[in-house]
């Protein structure tokens, strides 16, 4: 016997995605260890640079966004969620800081159970008039 359809795990949306990005943000400026946790699994694999080797497990990556922290009002960013296939997803975005310095940001995301299990960043700063 097949299982009721109403049993089978609810599809990944963007909207969950745009919503977990905006918590992501939220966490980021809170620098709040319960708000970054909740936003990763247990055994999480977390890259800043897509060829670092990742950290790995929730408190390891608590840690790491702590270490060094961002003040609140230090930056701004806005993120999109730009694609879903399944629990895997992608993300744009800007990232701009007071100092002047600004980032466009590409993640590559994987979920399980609403947590992020595998988040890999890339990010570009913007041309200087004299690249060309």
């Amino acid at each position: 016997m097949r299982p009721v359809d109403y049993l089978r795990p609810m599809p990944l949306t963007l909207s969950d995605v745009q919503s977990w990005l905006d918590r992501y943000i939220a966490a980021w400026r809170s620098n709040d260890a319960k708000l970054i946790g909740a936003l990763f699994t247990d055994d999480v694999r977390y890259r800043y640079h897509p060829g670092d080797e990742p950290l790995v497990g929730r408190q390891t990556v608590v840690d790491s966004w702590l270490e060094s922290p961002d003040e609140p009002d230090s930056w701004n960013a806005e993120y999109r969620a730009w694609s879903v296939t399944g629990d895997h997803a992608a993300a744009t975005g800007e990232t701009h800081y007071s100092n002047g310095s600004q980032y466009f940001n590409v993640y590559l995301l994987v979920f399980r159970d609403g947590a992020c299990s595998e988040f890999t960043e890339w990010f570009v700063t913007p041309r200087s008039s004299t690249d060309g």
